[in-house]
Formats: structure tokens, sequence, C-alpha cells
């Protein structure tokens, strides 16, 4: 094929993906099928771009890893926080961020394949700043709703560990997970006993 040719073929796959599609494409890999699921040729198929593409963006598999996990990182940081909105009400502040966080299926199975490969140090540190973080959110509502240091900490820890068992419980025994109108009940159950609050309070 003549330079010119190939320039010009280059040049279409480089505008026609963008290094973001290839990150979600492979966090797409690891919620099915985890991190080693991860290689360029499968992506590329899947994506219908040639490898030309990947390399464009990225020097190797690991620098396409970390752009994922970053992406990763983002959605279940920032951009979740963002979803709850500046609410003042922490009590509502909480109800909202419990319920953000119940909200994908897909993101619950990506946390676990990801948290799976911790052996990895790359890995391990993202892990570490999501976990870190959301605990640090859940202490701040929890100490917001008027409990004290080491409350607020016991009380962020048990809401997370709720949560991080419901991910397993949903991976390993969906069965056992309650769907449609059943899971809003549940996690209306959740937010009831998780968040202590004065008597007859309502949950919508």
């Amino acid at each position: 094929m003549p330079p010119a040719a190939n320039a010009a073929n280059s040049a279409e796959a480089r505008q026609s993906l963008t290094a973001d599609a290839w990150a979600e494409a492979a966090l797409d890999a690891i919620a099915n099928g985890g991190l080693d699921a991860v290689a360029v040729e499968p992506l590329a198929r899947r994506l219908g771009v040639t490898k030309g593409s990947f390399y464009w963006h990225f020097a190797n598999r690991d620098a396409l890893l970390r752009a994922a996990l970053a992406r990763w990182e983002q959605a279940e940081t920032d951009d979740i926080v963002a979803r709850v909105g500046p609410e003042a009400d922490p009590y509502t502040r909480i109800v909202k961020l419990f319920k953000a966080a119940n909200a994908s299926y897909r993101a619950g199975r990506l946390y676990l394949a990801i948290a799976a490969a911790e052996d990895k140090p790359m890995v391990q540190a993202f892990v570490r700043r999501v976990s870190e973080r959301r605990m640090g959110y859940l202490y701040d509502c929890y100490h917001a709703l008027g409990f004290a240091e080491d409350e607020a900490r016991d009380w962020a820890r048990f809401a997370y560990a709720t949560f991080m068992g419901n991910l397993q419980i949903g991976r390993d025994t969906p069965d056992l997970m309650p769907t449609g109108e059943k899971f809003s009940e549940y996690v209306k159950l959740m937010i009831k006993v998780l968040i202590p609050r004065a008597t007859g309070s309502a949950v919508d």
C-alpha cells in the first residue's frame, strides 16, 4: 500500500477511536473476564480497528490498563460525588450516595474484578485510593450527622462492608439478590439500618 494510503488509514483510525474509547473497552473486558481479559488484538477486533489505533494512543498494555484504571477511579469517586451533588443535608446526601452506589450491576462486577487483582502493585494503588476516598466520604457524612469521630468511622466501616458484601453476593450467588421493586425495598431497608435517624423518618 502506498505511504499516502497508509497515512490516510492511520489518520482515520486516530480520528474514529479515542484513547477513552480504548480505556472504556478495557473496562468492559475487565468486568466480564478480569484483568487477564485485557488484550490488544481482541479489543481491536471488538472495536473494529487495527492495532495501529492502539499504538497511536498507548505505548503498551500496561499504559492501557493505567488509563482504564484511572477512568474507573474517577467514575467510582468524583463522578459518584457529582451525581450526589452539593446536598447540604447529610442524611439526604448519604441516602443519595447509597442509591447511586447500588445502581449499576456493571460497576459492581468491575469493582470486584479489579479488587481481585490487588496482588499487582499498580492495581493495588488504584483500589486503595478508591476505598479510602469512599470511606472518607462516608465518614464525613456520618460525622455531619452528629456522630463523634470514632463512631463516624465505625458507621462508615459498617456501611462500606455492607456495600462490599452486597457486591460479593451479587457476583457469587446472584439468585439471592432481589430485583426490581424488591431491590428498591431492600435498599430502603439498608438505609434505615445504616443511617440512624429519629424514629418515624421516611425513606423515599
